[in-house]
C-alpha cells in the first residue's frame, strides 16, 4: 500500500515537471506592448499574464506615466513581470527631455530594462500631418544626434544601452537630401547610441534591411518584427510579404540580440489573437 502511495504522490509531479520543461522551450521571443495596448490600459497584470500565456519571453513596455510603467511602480512592474517567467528588455520612452532624462533613466533601470528606446525624435522634434498621415521631424540632425548622444551618455552611466527605433521617413531623403538614419548611424558613437530597426517600417520605406546590416555592422541591437500585406498595411508575422528568413539570416551581422513583434493596428482581429498568430508565424520562419 505505501508504494501504491508513493507512486501516485509522484506521478504528478513527473507530469508537473515535463509540462513545466516543454512551456519553458515553447517560450521565446518578445512582445512589443504597444500592440496590446488598449488591453494593458484595461487590465495590465491580467494581459501580462495572456503575453506570457501565449509563448512570449520577454517584452518591451510602451506605458510609462508619472513615474510608473502601466500604474505600477517601477519595483511593482519588475516583480510582476518576473513572477510570469517574463522578462523586461525594452521599454519605449516618448516623453524624454534633457530635463527629465535622469529621473526617466533610474525608473528604466529600477523596473529591470536593459534598453532606453526612444520611438521618434525627441522633445518637439517629431511631426505628423494627420490628413496626409505621414510622419518627420522639424529641427536640424546636428540637434537630434547631439540630445541622443547626451542622453545616450548618461544611460551608459547607469548600467543602461540607448537605442533609437525607426518609422519610414528616417530612411528617406529629407529637404536636404539627407537620410536621417545614415545622418545619426554617422554621426553618433555605438557607444552611447544604437538602434532598433522596425522592419516593416524600413520595408515600407523601400529600404532594405540587409544592406544597412552591412554597411553599419553591430549597430542594430534590437528588431520589431511587423509583417505587411499585399496592401500595406500591418500584418500578423508569417502572413504578410517580408521575407523574414532572408533578414534573419544576417541577425549576427545586423548586432540583433532581441526581437519584438508588434503590429500596431490589428483590423478586423483582436490584439490578443494576433499575438499568437504571430507568434506561431515567428517558431514556422525560425525565429527562436
Amino acid at each position: 500500500m505505501k508504494k501504491i502511495l508513493v507512486t501516485k504522490g509522484i506521478l504528478p509531479l513527473v507530469s508537473m515537471f515535463f509540462a513545466t520543461t516543454f512551456y519553458a522551450q515553447e517560450s521565446f521571443g518578445g512582445l512589443a506592448l504597444y500592440t496590446v495596448r488598449e488591453n494593458m490600459g484595461e487590465d495590465a497584470k491580467a494581459t501580462l499574464q495572456k503575453v506570457a500565456d501565449a509563448g512570449y519571453a520577454y517584452i518591451e513596455a510602451a506605458g510609462y506615466a508619472d513615474g510608473k510603467f502601466y500604474g505600477m511602480t517601477p519595483q511593482d512592474f519588475k516583480s510582476y513581470v518576473e513572477s510570469l517567467g517574463l522578462t523586461p528588455v525594452s521599454t519605449h520612452m516618448g516623453g524624454v527631455t534633457l530635463e527629465n532624462a535622469d529621473q526617466q533613466i533610474a525608473d528604466t533601470k529600477a523596473a529591470g530594462f536593459e534598453y532606453f528606446t526612444i520611438p521618434v525624435p525627441p522633445m518637439g522634434m517629431f511631426t505628423f500631418d494627420p490628413e496626409n498621415r505621414t510622419m518627420g521631424m522639424k529641427g536640424t540632425m546636428e540637434d537630434f544626434a547631439e540630445i541622443l548622444t547626451t542622453i545616450g551618455k548618461k544611460c551608459e552611466a547607469a548600467g543602461l544601452k540607448l537605442l533609437y527605433h525607426n518609422h519610414d521617413f528616417e530612411y528617406k531623403d529629407n529637404e536636404d537630401g539627407i537620410k536621417p538614419i545614415v545622418y545619426l548611424l554617422e554621426n553618433t558613437d555605438s557607444k552611447y547610441v544604437n538602434f532598433q530597426m522596425d522592419l516593416y517600417w524600413v520595408t515600407r520605406a523601400e529600404a532594405d534591411p540587409v544592406s544597412y546590416f552591412e554597411k553599419y555592422p553591430g549597430r542594430f541591437k534590437l528588431w520589431h518584427v511587423k509583417d505587411m500585406d499585399e496592401e500595406g498595411k500591418f500584418a500578423p508575422v508569417g502572413e504578410g510579404t517580408i521575407d523574414f528568413k532572408r533578414i534573419l539570416d544576417k541577425k549576427d551581422t545586423s548586432g540583433m540580440e532581441k526581437y519584438f513583434v508588434e503590429q500596431d493596428m490589428t483590423w478586423d482581429k483582436k490584439p490578443l489573437e494576433v499575438i499568437k498568430i504571430s507568434h506561431k508565424g515567428l517558431k514556422e520562419i525560425g525565429f527562436k
